[in-house]
């Protein structure tokens, strides 16, 4: 399908990609560009890569596709990179988990070859980073997002779509807009409360006693807080709107359910903590069959 592929990133997120695609028949020679050396020897020790190149130009050459899966606050840094060294037949799209910011950092950045990015948010991930956390099949059965517009050629969201569906995924294609606003509620939020848990509890001056006696509850509600940091600044700060709406709403929902433990009102509680149970009991299923 592709030839040579460029990913600005081996990560977790960008390195995954290139361990699944090293499985296929007739893989593709993968050029790996990053910020730090280290991480680009370790991805090529790792068999992540073919290459390893810090000259963008030198990257481009002969490159049929561009993945950016870094955080999206270099995004458009690296278009603008890139810009002066794309052919009109190179395809280029990214992995990050915010669309709005993105599609119009594309905008801005690539011009008139705008029609050949397509922006891409594959639905995976770990609370690891760096080269040693990516897994060949991460994104085996796993959701990923693109957010094609008017301008998107035809030809790059196939060419995209066939990428990811080659590293396992399930493909589906959405508004940037629309993408943002759910993604905010089941994935941005989530986060952010997993963040200030720990933080609340890290800042406390019996935080040792706490975190010793913290069990697989406390484990399975936090997992998430040992995510790169860098990278969940920068999609709470690019998805500020639609996070804002997601916590005063969930504010709300936490100023109800004072409201009952205060009025020690045991029935409301009970019927609460049943509709939720029920709905990610019927989520939980879902996502099994």
């Amino acid at each position: 399908m592709f030839k040579k592929i460029v990913i600005f990133g081996v990560g977790l997120i960008g390195g995954s990609v290139a361990l699944a695609l090293k499985k296929q028949p007739n893989a593709p020679q993968i050029t790996g560009v990053g910020r730090s050396d280290q991480s680009l020897q370790e991805a090529l020790q790792l068999g992540l890569i073919d290459a390893a190149e810090t000259d963008v130009a030198k990257a481009l050459q002969c490159a049929d596709l561009v993945l950016i899966a870094t955080p999206v606050a270099q995004t458009p840094v690296i278009l603008r990179a890139i810009y002066p060294h794309l052919n009109e037949s190179t395809i280029i799209t990214d992995a990050g988990s915010t669309k709005s910011d993105v599609m119009a950092y594309a905008k801005a950045e690539l011009g008139d070859k705008v029609s050949q990015f397509i922006g891409g948010h594959p639905i995976a991930g770990a609370e690891k980073s760096g080269p040693a956390a990516a897994m060949a099949n991460l994104y085996l059965g796993k959701n990923v997002i693109l957010t094609p517009d008017t301008a998107t050629q035809p030809r790059a969201v196939e060419k995209v779509k066939a990428l990811w569906q080659h590293c396992g995924a399930i493909v589906s294609t959405m508004h940037a807009q629309e993408h943002d606003s759910v993604f905010a509620a089941v994935s941005h939020l989530p986060h952010l409360l997993a963040f200030a848990l720990v933080e609340d509890l890290a800042k406390r001056n019996n935080a040792e006693l706490l975190f010793k006696f913290a069990a697989s509850g406390f484990r399975d509600f936090t997992r998430i807080a040992g995510s790169h940091p860098e990278m969940w600044r920068d999609i709470a700060l690019a998805n500020k709107n639609a996070l804002l709406s997601e916590l005063n709403s969930y504010q709300q929902a936490l100023s109800e359910m004072t409201s009952l433990l205060e009025q020690e009102d045991g029935q409301a509680l009970h019927a609460l903590f049943k509709h939720a149970s029920r709905a990610r009991n019927e989520w939980a299923k879902s996502k099994i069959q």
